[in-house]
């Protein structure tokens, strides 16, 4: 036992070691660092929780990645079912296609939604010959939610895909024996089959638009998201206090809500 549990530490050292130095010494300091202030008007923490400006900003950051997770999961779910029932010519080379903006940078997804919705974007010459007037949407929350759609999509269908494997389809066919409908075995057999992965798949949809900064950057750094306010608090001001405590909050709010969806994870588990 003791040789085991030696060997076990020796095995864990070196993912210990870099836990501590990249993630836990930073993380410890950025909290620290959230609490200092350079002058009267409050530490850090202080000035984010006092802020109008701030608190907005991380309302509509929240409200952003809800949103996107909703119909990320909606889309996702139901083209992931599709495609894991369905074999048809050409299955592979779509599920290829859709699930290639993952391969994408933020700053490239971005750069995809200006040619789309920018000044010179597909829908502004389509809204000047119909319309008389450029249709823009790129610079705004609209933008930022089609370019966080890009690569929250294929992230669901390719869970779905995979937890759909594992669903027993001997519950679907007693179903159908007992004359339940086809929308009567989806609510009642594959969607409480596929709430975990949903589910998990829903909060890694929300943490990643919760923080992902190169796309918003991309398309301005005018967006009210709070990735953009850290980078314009740390850069155009050197308030370095505030910056911190901004970066504390978001990922303190982000982390609750994955502890709380693994929590109804497991809970859910344990009922089934």
């Amino acid at each position: 036992m003791a040789a085991s549990a030696k060997h076990a530490a020796w095995a864990l050292a070196p993912a210990l070691a870099v836990l501590l130095a990249f993630w836990l010494l930073p993380l410890a300091h950025l909290i620290v660092l959230g609490t200092e202030s350079r002058d009267s008007s409050g530490s850090g923490y202080w000035q984010v929780l006092s802020s109008a400006q701030y608190l907005g900003s991380l309302a509509q950051t929240c409200a952003l990645a809800i949103f996107v997770t909703l119909v990320a999961l909606l889309i996702g779910g139901i083209s992931g079912v599709f495609l894991s029932r369905q074999q048809f010519f050409g299955r592979s080379a779509l599920v290829a296609l859709l699930t290639f903006p993952l391969a994408f940078p933020g700053v490239v997804v971005g750069f995809l939604v200006i040619l789309l919705a920018g000044r010179q974007g597909l829908f502004a010459s389509l809204g000047l010959q119909v319309a008389g007037e450029r249709w823009i949407f790129a610079y705004s929350l609209a933008g930022l939610f089609v370019g966080y759609l890009y690569f929250s999509i294929p992230r669901v269908i390719l869970t779905v895909m995979a937890a759909c494997e594992s669903l027993d389809r001997s519950l679907e066919e007693a179903a159908h024996s007992l004359g339940a409908g086809h929308w009567r075995v989806v609510c009642d057999v594959i969607v409480p089959g596929l709430a975990p992965a949903l589910a998990s798949c829903g909060a890694i949809c929300f943490a990643t638009s919760m923080g992902a900064f190169g796309t918003a950057f991309t398309l301005g750094t005018r967006l009210n998201v709070t990735p953009v306010a850290i980078y314009n608090v740390f850069t155009n001001y050197a308030n370095f206090a505030v910056a911190a405590a901004l970066s504390v909050v978001l990922g303190a709010v982000t982390w609750a809500v994955l502890l709380l969806t693994r929590r109804l994870v497991k809970n859910a588990g344990t009922v089934l």
